[in-house]
């Protein structure tokens, strides 16, 4: 199975978001995971290279990885129908190598913020990605949200994403996430977390595994 993370608006999350969904998924499930850095930062992938630097050994795989090298690659992965493949995608639309990384995408976590630069940045994601994907189910994660989002604007903006997926509850802003590793997720950030991410698994993970 693959899952894609993704957004065009820097700062949505979608890095830590991929090592909170990877850390549950080794931990809680003890699924076997491999996680694809494919963002031009490659934060994800330099937390993993610092943690094998410390002698601690990640519960999951993470490569850096070039589009060019995708096809190749996600052959290799998905030979093996129990794996977890995680794509950390990159943070602009603009090429045509993405394409196949979308197509292979059996589930799309796009994480957001209510603010207006990134509203309008993950309905372009998400139209460019459905028109390409038409088959997995897009799923929009309210990410870092501040409580002084008007409820206005926030019901305006659930109303125009949910024409393209489903929307989970929000995550909360809290520098708590900043502590987040290819190790462990903080004790603290867990209460907030597990509910959607569990939600996310029985209601999209668990039932494509089944069919």
């Amino acid at each position: 199975m693959v899952i894609l993370i993704g957004n065009q608006k820097g700062g949505a999350g979608k890095s830590t978001l991929t090592l909170l969904l990877a850390n549950y998924l080794t931990s809680v499930h003890e699924e076997k995971v491999t996680v694809l850095d494919m963002d031009y930062q490659q934060s994800v992938s330099s937390k993993y290279e610092k943690a094998k630097v410390l002698e601690n050994e990640a519960p999951y795989e993470i490569l850096a990885v070039d589009l060019s090298q995708f096809p190749a690659l996600i052959k290799v992965l998905t030979k093996n129908t129990k794996e977890m493949v995680l794509i950390d995608l990159p943070g602009k639309m603009d090429d045509d190598l993405l394409i196949p990384v979308i197509l292979s995408g059996n589930i799309i976590l796009c994480p957001f913020n209510y603010d207006e630069f990134s509203v309008d940045s993950t309905l372009l994601f998400a139209m460019v990605v459905k028109k390409i994907n038409t088959k997995a189910p897009m799923i929009f994660i309210p990410n870092r949200i501040k409580s002084n989002v008007r409820y206005d604007t926030q019901m305006e903006v659930d109303r125009v994403m949910t024409k393209f997926g489903t929307i989970t509850p929000i995550i909360a802003d809290r520098i708590d996430f900043q502590r987040v590793n290819t190790l462990q997720t903080p004790t603290i950030v867990l209460p907030v977390i597990l509910p959607i991410l569990s939600q996310i698994y029985d209601n999209y993970i668990k039932k494509q595994k089944s069919e």
